[in-house]
């Protein structure tokens, strides 16, 4: 039933067949002490999913970019 469910001691012992496990359902939710605790996520499987525009993917780069050197822009617009 919740085959994408991991315990922590089994993560850090077998990581490569958590990453396996990640790569065919997409997540994988590490538990610590009977509580989750940490998703793995995949990107390619989410990729998958989600598909953007060449567009969109320049937006996206375009807007982390200004936002990490806003203050240089800001300079050099004086």
């Amino acid at each position: 039933m919740y085959d994408n469910f991991v315990e922590i001691a089994t993560a850090n012992k077998d990581f490569l067949s958590v990453v396996k496990k990640c790569d065919e359902q997409g997540e994988v939710i590490i538990f610590s002490d009977n509580k989750p605790a940490y998703i793995l996520k995949s990107i390619s499987y989410e990729t998958k999913e989600i598909d953007i525009t060449d567009d969109e993917k320049i937006d996206i780069a375009s807007k982390r970019v200004l936002k990490k050197y806003y203050k240089a822009f800001e300079e050099l617009a004086k």
